[in-house]
């Protein structure tokens, strides 16, 4: 693989997480590609001030972003708004009129069928959408 290459750059992401942090991006990150073998692995946002970037799942378009912060790991859905949360997953910018955000702090887990679900939704949402 190559040194640039997105998997291998969200791999040292995650390894360089020593914290609870790396085993949710990592499992969260498992539970979106298991969701459609089609799901293409980018890195988006590379700078100095971060230079291994967003983990950024794409078909069709942006799926979701996979941040980390100080007390939370942050899936961002880009058309998030859109889609039927039938489960409640989505529980942070709820007020924005396109994205939609689950926001998994330490000791919470998110309901992995539920996730892969909505990965599907937005999936279908970006293709119906090239579609048009």
């Amino acid at each position: 693989m190559a040194e640039d290459d997105p998997a291998t750059l969200i791999d040292a992401k995650i390894a360089a997480l020593d914290d609870w942090r790396g085993a949710m991006l990592a499992k969260l990150r498992a539970l979106i590609l298991a969701a459609d073998p089609e799901i293409a692995e980018t890195l988006k946002w590379r700078k100095p001030s971060n230079p291994a970037g967003v983990p950024v799942w794409e078909r069709g378009g942006i799926l979701c972003t996979g941040e980390t912060y100080r007390d939370k790991v942050k899936l961002t859905f880009a058309r998030g708004a859109a889609l039927d949360d039938p489960a409640g997953l989505f529980n942070a910018s709820l007020d924005g009129e396109t994205r939609r955000a689950i926001d998994v702090r330490e000791g919470e887990d998110v309901e992995g069928e539920a996730l892969q679900a909505l990965v599907r939704a937005a999936v279908a949402a970006n293709l119906a959408g090239k579609a048009r």
